[in-house]
């Protein structure tokens, strides 16, 4: 018999776990980071949490909040979800983000726009380069088609029904899972019209930073890309690290980038004046 097949046993087993850490986990406190971006103090720190293969994550940052995402191996793939943490109803629009913006690739000064034409949040950082806004996320089907149960419960658990489990603990339900963007893993277009995935794997410690331009609910899944060719279910740790930070002021160049830019801005000012 087990020391945890009575109650009393397993208590003694949970309560000798105290302090123990794993490579993929969240920090709490989050002041208690080995690793703050530099310059922002303990004090300031909100969250940090490392998502392994198949992690998945979700958490309300308000606005003027930074979040941090760093590629620790070259080889993560975290899908993203952003809502309005108000009214979840509003929430990124893909399409949008490409049409209004006039490029279809995102990077250090792109915007990510709601299906009301605001500003969620902007991109401050891109030392990564490789996004995806055309292929969404991975479902059990394909999962199941290349590496086997791609079911939540399964070893290879696929990305959408992860952000069903993160859209969960916010409130939110699976008719809530719209399109994503993918972060780490880049599509581009190809002469012939078809979509070509830059899979990596790349250079590790890549990052990206985002500025939340509303309060917004955060939801991210950290799966194999859904065009990835590689038969192993390959994909690596991702960091998330969110701080404190002042709203984007007035003049801030992501805002004035252009007319397009502005209005999203001025849409928010909007919001956020009633």
């Amino acid at each position: 018999m087990t020391t945890t097949a009575d109650p009393k046993g397993a208590r003694a087993h949970a309560r000798a776990m105290a302090g123990t850490r794993v490579p993929c986990m969240p920090t709490v406190p989050a002041g208690a980071s080995a690793d703050p971006p530099p310059g922002v103090a303990a004090s300031d720190l909100l969250w940090e949490e490392t998502l392994g293969a198949g992690g998945y994550a979700a958490r309300e940052l308000r606005r003027g909040a930074r979040l941090r995402l760093v590629d620790l191996a070259g080889d993560a793939c975290v899908s993203l979800l952003l809502f309005n943490a108000e009214r979840p109803i509003e929430r990124l629009n893909v399409a949008d983000t490409i049409k209004l913006q006039w490029q279809a690739y995102l990077g250090a000064g792109s915007l990510l726009l709601s299906d009301m034409g605001r500003a969620l949040a902007s991109i401050v950082e891109d030392t990564a380069g490789t996004h995806d806004v055309f292929a969404g996320t991975s479902n059990a089907g394909t999962n199941a088609h290349r590496y086997g149960d791609g079911s939540n419960s399964g070893p290879y658990p696929n990305g959408r029904d992860r952000l069903v489990l993160g859209a969960g603990k916010l409130g939110l339900a699976r008719r809530d899972v719209h399109p994503c963007v993918n972060i780490f893993k880049g599509v581009r277009v190809g002469t012939d019209g078809a979509l070509v995935l830059q899979a990596g794997s790349f250079a590790p410690l890549r990052q990206v930073t985002l500025r939340c331009e509303m309060n917004l609910l955060v939801v991210l899944a950290n799966c194999p890309h859904v065009l990835d060719p590689r038969e192993r279910y390959t994909v690596t740790p991702a960091r998330l690290t969110a701080w404190r930070g002042p709203a984007t002021a007035g003049n801030d160049p992501i805002r004035m980038r252009s007319p397009e830019s502005e209005r999203a801005f001025l849409n928010v000012d909007d919001y956020f004046s009633r």
